[in-house]
């Protein structure tokens, strides 16, 4: 059969999927310059291809246009096609960005936080996946074996992600059974997201290209430990110099990055209707799961909401550039630009509000009288993606300033709640596995 090369330009949407259209190759120079045409309601879409409702209808013209710099080209050495794709940035026919664009919603907030506070955010994703297709290895976790009877998957992965320049780090076998995480080196936010959003799409045509399956969704397995994305987070000024440690401060914290994750925390609840944004995320944000269930800041601790990661303990070694923060709440159903984007928008309200972080729980919160819960501000997570998206209503403008893409958003997921209602846990955990 005969193969003309072909190119996609994409966009991340309110259901985490990568969505747009394709054209010839010779006309990429044409389509870098002109886009391809978009529609309002296809950002209605949700995860399992329905459009439940939609506050655009059948009206409307939009340009998505594919970002030279956000260029996905994997040739996989198989005989098979290469991937080939473009993120892009959604803008109307004026070429103003739209208001319903996860990508562009990112950069706002990434220049609002440059232009008002001269910061950066510097960040790196930890994604957690099953690996469907192969041999589950008993008492597996994080074994050579898990590793081995994956096959060549976790070499074609790093060969991939390399070719890709997402920068691999580590890849391991989790957990879980056929529980894999892969991670990258740290980027600048909206590189960070883009990378993040690639790495999905190298997994699904790997494991697709291997006769197997990969998926992303919270949880595979009830009553198997879940699939998180775990964002690493630090804040730097626009010489790239370091601004997150202080060794003098409490927990090494410097003020400057306290106020940040004070914002964080203040939002937390409402956050995770942006981060955790899939009925089936709330069945992992439960106590001793190795998630998180309160909006706490812990030190070295891998059930907090915000975790201070380690850093060398040896005296005197410098620790700045290494110093940072961990985000737990997200998972692989959340567009990595939402997530970003939301997390930069918590932070300035920190920042602007001036208010300190609570000192880092050591032993957890569980080890916290009711008082210190009240004194610092530490609240239980929201049990349903319903409750949480209340919670982002009424936190107004603070996380989604612009009231279309925050109806839209509202619109968009209760309608994906009203799609599973009444499923068992087992019917909804296959129904997600499919989709992520």
């Amino acid at each position: 059969m005969k193969r003309h090369p072909f190119i996609m330009a994409v966009c991340s949407d309110f259901a985490g999927q990568l969505r747009g259209k394709g054209f010839p190759a010779e006309d990429l120079a044409d389509r870098l310059a002109k886009g391809v045409g978009w529609t309002p309601t296809n950002v209605m879409i949700n995860c399992f291809g329905a459009i439940p409702a939609t506050p655009f209808g059948p009206r409307g013209d939009l340009i998505l246009l594919p970002d030279p710099g956000a260029e996905l080209k994997v040739d996989f050495e198989d005989g098979s096609v290469p991937e080939h794709f473009f993120l892009g940035d959604i803008l109307d026919m004026a070429r103003a960005p739209w208001s319903c664009c996860t990508r562009s919603y990112l950069k706002q907030g990434i220049e609002r936080l440059r232009a008002e506070f001269g910061l950066r955010l510097r960040v790196a994703f930890e994604h957690e996946f099953y690996h469907g297709g192969v041999a589950e290895r008993p008492g597996g976790s994080y074994g050579l074996d898990a590793i081995r009877k994956a096959g060549d998957f976790p070499h074609a992965l790093i060969a991939a992600m390399a070719a890709a320049g997402i920068e691999p780090e580590t890849v391991l076998p989790e957990y879980g059974p056929c529980q894999i995480e892969a991670t990258m080196h740290p980027a600048l936010a909206l590189q960070a997201a883009d990378r993040a959003a690639m790495l999905r799409q190298i997994v699904h045509a790997l494991a697709f290209r291997q006769g197997g399956w990969a998926s992303f969704s919270p949880v595979v397995t009830p009553g198997i430990v879940g699939n998180g994305v775990h964002v690493h987070f630090s804040l730097e000024d626009e010489a790239g110099r370091p601004l997150s440690h202080d060794p003098a401060a409490p927990d090494g914290v410097s003020a400057l990055a306290s106020r940040f994750i004070a914002g964080i925390l203040r939002q937390g609840r409402a956050l995770c209707g942006l981060t955790a944004p899939s009925v089936l995320s709330y069945e992992r944000l439960k106590p001793n799961s190795w998630s998180t269930n309160v909006t706490n800041l812990g030190w070295r601790d891998r059930e907090a909401f915000v975790r201070i990661c380690p850093v060398s303990d040896v005296p005197g070694e410098d620790v700045s550039r290494g110093f940072n923060f961990e985000y737990r709440a997200a998972d692989g159903a959340a567009t990595p630009h939402l997530v970003l984007g939301a997390l930069i928008r918590a932070g300035l309200a920190g920042l602007e509000a001036g208010e300190p972080a609570p000192p880092a729980t050591r032993d957890g919160p569980g080890s916290l009288s009711p008082e210190d819960w009240e004194r610092q501000g530490i609240r239980p997570l929201p049990a349903s993606l319903a409750e949480a998206l209340d919670m982002l209503e009424a936190a107004g403008d603070v996380l989604i300033e612009n009231a279309e893409m925050r109806t839209a958003y509202l619109m968009h997921k209760r309608g994906e709640i009203a799609a599973v209602e009444g499923l068992e846990l087992a019917e909804l955990a296959a129904k997600y596995a499919r989709v992520y």
